[in-house]
C-alpha cells in the first residue's frame, strides 16, 4: 500500500480490471452435473448379480416394471432401517438382496422355497 507523506506529490497507481472467471467453465460444470444427473435417473434402481438372473431366468421367473419399483421401494426401506442384507417376499418369490448395494444376490421361487433356510440376512420384507 502507497504512504502519502507531507510534501511529497503521490502519483497514484493505474488499476487493472479483475479478468472476470469464464463463463464456459461454469457452464460446462452445470452441464456436467445435469447429465450425471439425468444419467443417474435412468440407471436402474437395482442391479441384479449375474447368479440372480440366472436363477429367474432358470425358474422362468419374469419382473415387470412394477415389480421392480416394488421391489426397489423395498430396499430402500431396508436401507433407511440400516439393513445390510434382506429377504424380500414378493409374488410368492424370495429375493436375498445386499442392501448397501442395491443388488439382488439370489432369487427362489415357491416350489424352490420348501424347506429351505435363509442365513445371513438382518431383514425380512414382504412386499403386496
Amino acid at each position: 500500500m502507497n504512504h502519502i507523506k507531507a510534501g511529497h506529490i503521490f502519483y497514484p497507481q493505474t488499476l487493472t480490471p479483475a479478468t472476470p472467471k469464464k463463463k464456459e467453465n461454469q457452464t460446462a460444470t452445470s452441464f456436467n452435473t445435469v447429465f450425471q444427473q439425468k444419467l443417474d435417473e435412468t440407471k436402474p434402481s437395482i442391479d441384479f448379480s449375474n447368479h440372480a438372473l440366472q436363477r429367474l431366468e432358470k425358474r422362468g421367473i419374469s419382473l415387470s416394471n412394477n415389480d421392480i419399483a416394488k421391489l426397489t421401494g423395498a430396499v430402500e426401506k431396508a436401507q433407511a432401517k440400516g439393513s445390510k442384507e434382506s429377504l424380500v417376499l414378493m409374488n410368492n418369490v424370495a429375493y436375498i438382496v445386499s442392501v448397501p448395494n442395491k443388488k439382488v444376490i439370489t432369487a427362489v421361487d415357491g416350489p424352490s422355497m420348501q424347506e429351505n433356510v435363509f442365513t445371513n440376512i438382518d431383514s425380512a420384507i414382504i412386499v403386496q
